[in-house]
């Protein structure tokens, strides 16, 4: 399948050019035949607010006219999409993810790890177990993250466990987290031996500036594509579902055999689940 990862500039608190973005997006990606295309966080909707009711005001919801024309563009297209926006649930507000085909919202995903910044600071923090969800056309197993979720590989590994070929995390990278760009993403796919798309935005919005360095990786941390500043770029890579499927790599057949999922050995790992005491925090 051919995947693309969308590195872009958002206009702030307006969504409807943002959506048009999407949507102009889509149909050049239809036209090259993409499969599936990753866009980053918030999207939609921009990151830096200042409260939660700025936020809430710009808020879409799975049902309002936004969503309604981006799930079009892709049944028109036939470009699943992953897409980051500032999303409504009816008196709660989250950092969300959604997978969108040709058949409406096929998984969503509400931000479970929030740094102090941004809007992070003022959504409810997500509950949607981290999964993988298949895509009709093509098959991949998809799942999703969103940028501050990648500094931790457990839940990366979770989606790894739960099958995914393919995980999309749609980020708001600034500057200052440059390295982050550079090193978690061939991190995350060698240690789950899948392909990793991250797409990071670009420009800037209330003083933070954002660093591009978008990148897809492949199983055991090829890099397959990377932006190498940021500037707006949209990133292409054809892969083969397979290759993240087999965990079993024979790097010399019969001496050197590698598989990160059967050689794990769980029983040993209760301490990642306990909380830290108030001692140790």
């Amino acid at each position: 399948m051919l995947l693309a990862c969308v590195q872009t500039d958002v206009q702030f608190a307006t969504v409807a050019p943002n959506v048009q973005t999407v949507v102009n997006t889509l149909e050049q990606l239809g036209r090259q035949k993409v499969d599936l295309a990753v866009f980053p966080e918030c999207m939609l909707t921009g990151y830096a607010f200042e409260s939660r009711a700025e936020a809430a005001a710009v808020a879409v919801r799975e049902d309002g006219p936004e969503l309604a024309e981006i799930i079009a563009a892709s049944a028109r297209t036939g470009v699943a999409l992953t897409l980051g926006t500032v999303l409504q649930v009816e008196d709660r507000l989250f950092n969300a993810a959604l997978l969108i085909d040709d058949s409406g919202i096929v998984g969503r995903y509400h931000k479970i790890h929030l740094p102090h910044l941004g809007v992070d600071r003022y959504v409810d923090r997500g509950e949607i177990p981290y999964q993988a969800w298949t895509l009709r056309r093509s098959g991949a197993r998809v799942g999703m993250g969103i940028c501050y979720d990648s500094s931790f590989p457990e839940p990366m590994r979770v989606l790894g466990l739960d099958r995914a070929d393919i995980i999309a995390l749609g980020t708001n990278w600034p500057v200052a987290a440059s390295r982050t760009a550079e090193l978690v993403p061939p991190a995350r796919s060698m240690e789950n031996h899948l392909f990793f798309v991250a797409a990071n935005r670009v420009g800037s919005e209330r003083g933070f500036d954002f660093c591009g360095l978008s990148s897809i990786c492949g199983p055991d941390g090829v890099e397959l594509a990377r932006v190498a500043d940021d500037e707006p770029a949209v990133l292409m890579a054809e892969v083969e579902l397979q290759a993240a499927r087999n965990k079993r790599i024979e790097r010399t057949p019969g001496k050197h055999v590698i598989d990160r999922f059967a050689d794990r050995r769980p029983e040993f790992y209760d301490k990642i689940t306990d909380h830290l005491s108030e001692s140790e925090e």
